[in-house]
């Protein structure tokens, strides 16, 4: 049976899509042997941006050394298997649909979420396939959230914390700080990214309690770029290291805590070995700032423009993104960039929006096609118009690109933005 039939089927387990506990998870586990506690060393990573770059650095820099590692991710951008990478590659059709029926035989019908069940199914992978390493990424939040089972991960991060997913974890940043501090386990190091000094010190209390050592950005570990080189420091060690293959200056920091997760779970690797530098130049993450080399859209630009993708979704990752093409602007300040936005109704389009002030040639709204939680265009667009944006209604990815494509300027950029479920979308019809 195809994966995509039985996820339909376990997709109706529960009348919540979202519903964090760690009950339901905690039995279905016992019922399937305790796969979580036969895992290869964790690094467990929290946070609200930054996450999945991190997870692709962390991953990368180890299988640079030549180490064997599974992964964790979601959600997914095309298709539910990249969420559940064996030893390097995506679970195949076979071997998930096979988890997914033993995971739904030992629930019997318990009412369990789809992440939950799903996430019990990959640590069934993971503990059947062997490796060296898992990088497991926090699904939402953390204390709660169904990966929060390890008991003693190697490592835990926790990457940038800002305003994200009120309805779930609380409405404050310390609210906020306080459930991605979840994963924080006593003795077990942990790495912190750049944070706000609220979040920070929600962290620092718990980790307090905790009695868990901190590797804190700033204090014990720092990065920063010296021309084309990064310069990584920590405990004393200075390296100069390639620049970061992902683009954007927030990766500086998405690959310094990488390499600081790295140093600290080395101990527990079969050699000890660790490959910082062709691991930062060999790290692959779609649909963070992507530059998208072929495809129908593609066409219908002109030869010097081109298409970008990203997939960031709240306030923060606005600002960052727009501090990238705000560097755009700077480098070629005669090449309009023209946005294409489509986000979901759960999220703050003013907030994002805001930075993207003056920046812009132009903006052009979408509704995300198949996603029924879309913010419509029109509710986009009378966002964007609200903090200043002139903005305009597409009906498809399509009708916004080939009207950037009008604009008489030879050279240019068409960025589509605001949503993974979007970039999902586009990337799908671009193989």
């Amino acid at each position: 049976m195809a994966p995509e039939t039985i996820l339909e089927r376990l997709l109706r387990l529960h009348p919540k899509s979202i519903d964090l506990s760690l009950g339901r998870m905690q039995r279905l586990l016992a019922a399937l042997g305790h796969p979580e506690r036969s895992l290869p060393p964790v690094i467990h990573v929290a946070g609200t941006n930054g996450k999945g770059s991190t997870v692709a650095y962390t991953r990368a820099i180890l299988e640079a050394a030549g180490h064997r590692v599974h992964a964790y991710t979601s959600p997914h951008l095309v298709r539910f298997n990249e969420r559940i990478v064996l030893a390097g590659r995506d679970i195949d059709d076979p071997a998930f649909a096979a988890i997914l029926e033993e995971c739904e035989a030992v629930n019997a019908d318990a009412p369990i979420t789809l992440f939950e069940i799903t996430t019990a199914a990959a640590f069934l992978a993971f503990a059947r396939v062997p490796a060296d390493a898992l990088v497991l990424e926090v699904g939402l939040g953390g204390r709660f959230d169904a990966t929060n089972v390890v008991d003693r991960p190697a490592v835990t991060a926790i990457t940038p914390v800002s305003m994200d997913h009120l309805q779930y974890l609380g409405d404050t940043l310390e609210q906020i700080a306080f459930e991605k501090a979840g994963i924080l386990k006593p003795g077990v190091p942990a790495v912190i990214g750049p944070q706000d000094p609220r979040g920070l010190a929600v962290i620092e209390a718990r980790a307090a309690e905790l009695g868990a050592p901190l590797h804190r950005w700033g204090r014990e570990f720092g990065a920063r770029m010296e021309g084309e080189r990064l310069v990584f420091e920590m405990e004393g060690v200075r390296e100069t290291l390639p620049r970061p293959a992902l683009p954007g200056a927030h990766q500086i920091g998405n690959a310094a805590i990488a390499l600081a997760t790295a140093r600290l779970v080395a101990g527990r690797l079969a050699n000890g070995a660790i490959d910082r530098a062709h691991g930062l130049e060999r790290a692959r993450w779609p649909a963070r700032l992507q530059r998208l080399s072929r495809g129908p859209l593609l066409g219908r630009l002109r030869p010097d423009w081109s298409l970008w993708l990203d997939g960031g979704h709240n306030e923060d990752a606005g600002r960052v993104i727009a501090d990238h093409v705000a560097g755009w602007r700077r480098s070629a300040p005669e090449a309009p960039v023209h946005l294409v936005l489509g986000m979901l109704n759960s999220k703050d389009p003013r907030g994002y929006l805001r930075h993207f002030k003056e920046l812009v040639a132009s903006l052009q709204t979408v509704t995300i096609p198949g996603e029924p939680a879309s913010l419509s265009a029109e509710e986009a667009a009378e966002a964007a118009r609200d903090v200043g944006i002139p903005a305009t209604v597409a009906a498809s990815v399509a009708e916004a690109v080939t009207r950037a494509a009008a604009d008489p300027h030879p050279a240019g950029r068409v960025l589509v933005a605001g949503s993974l479920y979007l970039a999902g979308k586009v990337l799908a019809d671009h193989g």
